[in-house]
């Protein structure tokens, strides 16, 4: 662990990607296989491939408190000074008096399967003791970044991808695209070793990353870009990828966490697709039926989010329903390098091929295989829901910004946020950002910013913790651009507070630092030049629209898009 320790080390001191990868590289190839596949998953700041549906369940508190145990001291002010948990950690262990003997990689499999495997907080604190009592500083600074999944060394997936290319003399497309299939970086390496790449098969039932767009802020700026487009609606709803193969149906969400306990009738729906697929759409609270019905506001939806155990209640309350809008794998393999216009053949395929499906859904049933009408075990009336709508988008086309407008005041006449732009030639790019799918949004100014500090309320809301100091990101910095007070009910508090104790870094009292995991979409009047906040910005009059558990901190916003709203408001304005 500590050569592994040590190349990290030395990859955050270089700016340069194609030194990482060489670094990366030379490391992979001077170790043994098992090795350098576990070290490709570390890289990756996992600490199990993606596929893997093991979980560590580790907060930030209980990391402090251990931390704290083996080497007293003020943790506070260590995080103060780095702003991230592990380098904190790690000032404070290299106090302790000598130096430990260090682990293997394979050493921290085996931690990290047995805490995987621990139950109750007691269970993981001894065996994470264990764990840091047995590594050297550096160590233990690098495990913490890996628990935490931010080893913030400039170092993304895809890089390890390269430098396993380089490693083993493969093509990048190739290595890429075995990773893809499996959903294993490390099994990636065991094929790329042997030169057997080709030999990687689609694991379904694994997330792979969706694309993302960009946004614009006029239909004008969306045309500099490409004039051959095709047009959908923006929908107010969570980003959610379905894996469907016979009786099997998983939904993940934008952060790749399996989410179908969430919603269970809209899994049962998605049985009636007849086809080995993965699909790309939006789970959207939803009104009527079918291609006729209407999207609801994200606010109804948000009571169906992160519940592990959803009553026939709430379902009836907030039906749901899934919006198709590509596809990624089907006829059994990747379609990511087909143009949009041939995957949408495929979709409107798929979609007109759903097998007939029975009306109703008994969620004390699900989870087994439909009978041949489409239901499971026959259900008592008060056990049924209505099965939820599979809905394929609109597409529409615009041949100049005039007719662009138009399509976006008649989205958002329907209640959707806006439009999404898509180029009609483009392939299918699983977790990057481009210019190839834009949206368009005209609305008050939003953020998608992470939680760092939070506070202790005033009044009827001095037991909770409702005030939160908020970030964006910086290159591999966290800084802070506002605070925002307003904007959730107070059953969101509630739960919030209890999050928040549970990733407490540090307890100052009044206001405490938390680990930079919850995700907040801001809305504001404006930006202002501020040296208040490190990131030389404040913004005015802030209020919270959502918690954005469907986004990863990896795609919060950026100080240069906090810059880019400051000019434009100046622009406007003159």
């Amino acid at each position: 662990m500590l050569p592994f320790a040590e190349l990290c080390e030395r990859i955050r001191a270089t700016p340069k990607k194609t030194e990482k990868v060489a670094l990366v590289a030379d490391y992979l190839r001077a170790q043994k296989v098992d090795d350098a596949a576990l070290a490709a998953v570390y890289l990756s700041a996992r600490p199990f491939p993606a596929h893997d549906e093991a979980t560590l369940n580790v907060g930030g508190g209980l990391i402090s408190r251990i931390v704290t145990e083996l080497s007293p001291g003020s943790l506070n002010s260590a995080y103060r000074k780095f702003g991230d948990l592990g380098e904190a950690a790690g000032e404070l262990l290299r106090r302790r008096k000598g130096e430990q003997p260090g682990l293997s990689l394979s050493e921290v499999s085996e931690a990290f399967r047995a805490l995987a495997a621990a139950r109750g907080q007691a269970s993981k604190a001894d065996l994470l003791r264990s764990l840091f009592d047995r590594a050297t500083a550096l160590e233990a600074m690098y495990l913490i970044k890996i628990i935490t999944g931010d080893l913030r060394i400039g170092l993304r997936e895809s890089l390890v991808e390269e430098a396993i290319a380089k490693a083993y003399d493969e093509p990048y497309s190739a290595v890429r695209r075995a990773n893809m299939l499996l959903g294993d970086i490390g099994e990636t390496v065991r094929l790329a070793t042997a030169h057997h790449l080709g030999e990687a098969k689609m694991r379904l039932f694994h997330p792979i990353g969706m694309m993302l767009a960009s946004p614009v802020e006029s239909a004008a700026e969306a045309f500099e870009y490409f004039s051959n487009a095709a047009v959908e609606d923006k929908f107010d709803g969570i980003r959610a990828q379905v894996h469907a193969d016979g009786d099997q149906v998983r939904i993940f969400s934008r952060t790749l966490d399996d989410v179908t306990a969430s919603f269970p009738e809209l899994a049962a729906a998605l049985l009636a697709i007849s086809e080995p697929v993965i699909l790309d759409g939006e789970v959207l609270a939803f009104s009527g039926s079918g291609q006729d019905g209407r999207a609801l506001p994200f606010s109804q939806l948000q009571q169906r989010i992160g519940r592990k155990a959803v009553s026939i209640d709430h379902m009836r309350e907030v039906p749901v329903a899934y919006m198709m809008f590509d596809v990624i794998y089907a006829d059994g393999d990747l379609t990511i390098d087909l143009p949009w216009r041939e995957r949408r053949k495929l979709l409107e395929r798929i979609f007109a091929d759903i097998v007939p499906r029975a009306e109703l859904y008994a969620p004390t049933a699900r989870g087994g295989k439909a009978d041949q009408a489409g239901l499971f075990d026959p259900p008592t009336p008060a056990e049924t829901v209505a099965l939820s709508e599979i809905v394929l988008s609109q597409v529409r086309s615009a041949a100049d910004a005039d007719e662009l407008d138009q399509l976006f005041d008649a989205a958002q006449a329907r209640g959707n946020e806006g439009l999404m732009i898509k180029d009609v030639d483009s392939p299918y790019a699983p977790g990057r950002r481009g210019k190839s799918w834009l949206k368009l949004k005209r609305e008050l100014a939003t953020l998608d910013v992470v939680v760092t500090g939070v506070e202790w309320g005033n009044g009827k809301r001095a037991h909770v913790l409702s005030d939160y100091t908020f970030a964006v990101r910086d290159g591999e910095r966290l800084v802070n651009v506002g605070k925002a007070y307003s904007g959730l009910t107070d059953a969101e508090i509630a739960t919030m507070t209890e999050r928040f104790k549970q990733n407490t870094i540090a307890d100052n009292g009044h206001f405490r630092t938390v680990e930079p995991k919850i995700v907040l979409e801001i809305a504001f009047n404006n930006v202002m030049e501020s040296d208040r906040h490190e990131s030389g910005y404040a913004l005015r009059f802030p209020r919270i629209v959502r918690i954005r558990d469907d986004k990863p901190v990896s795609e919060i916003d950026t100080v240069e898009r906090v810059k880019e709203l400051f000019d434009l408001q100046h622009k406007t304005a003159a």
